[in-house]
């Protein structure tokens, strides 16, 4: 019995402490307008976008870590800002990224944001600060499911992206519970067979 509680315990705190399966804050992209690839595997396709920030001629965002995406470009014409992951049927996923206004006094932003089969549309005044959003999806097969940004607009001043990550969704609380209560009545039936 005491067994199947600590391995009960050690489950749960594996499972609360679960790496992302994609995450890029964009700090190992050099410099570059127009940036035709990235080391974290995204596509620009239809438009460009440009990597930004500390360190660079274009820092917009006092108190910013490093570089981030600046999701308009410097063509006019905004790119599909995509990548993807493997994702297992079933399974809750959830896409978290930073997104900022143009930070230079140009009108607001919309960016359209996809993940597998669910999609939002934040709108970002030009001064607002880096805000963390989240977006969920359930795999309704395994394999690849994208993840995109597009920046409404072509004014060559787009929204600011950092931070992007994909994790899988950890279990609520009663889930856990459920499952030591489970081990515990397996262990305490274990326990009377032997007695018996």
């Amino acid at each position: 019995m005491k067994k199947l509680a600590i391995a009960a315990a050690l489950l749960c705190a594996s499972a609360a402490q679960a790496a992302p399966l994609f995450s890029d804050n964009f700090n190992t992209d050099p410099y570059s307008l127009n940036t035709p690839s990235f080391a974290g595997g995204w596509s620009a396709t239809s438009g460009t976008v440009d990597v930004i920030g500390v360190g660079t001629p274009y820092d917009l965002v006092g108190g910013a870590d490093g570089h981030y995406i600046d999701l308009d470009g410097s063509t006019s014409q905004a790119a599909l800002f995509a990548n993807s992951v493997t994702l297992t049927a079933g399974q809750t996923y959830t896409l978290t990224f930073d997104l900022a206004g143009n930070h230079r006094g140009y009108s607001t932003d919309s960016v359209s944001v996809n993940f597998g089969s669910s999609s939002q549309v934040i709108t970002r005044d030009s001064g607002d600060a880096f805000t963390t959003y989240m977006l969920s999806y359930t795999a309704t097969s395994t394999g690849l499911a994208s993840f995109s940004f597009h920046n409404a607009g072509g004014d060559n001043v787009g929204a600011l992206l950092d931070n992007v990550s994909v994790t899988a969704a950890v279990p609520e609380p009663e889930t856990y519970a459920m499952l030591v209560a489970g081990l515990g009545l397996l262990g305490f039936m274990a326990r009377r067979r032997r007695q018996g």
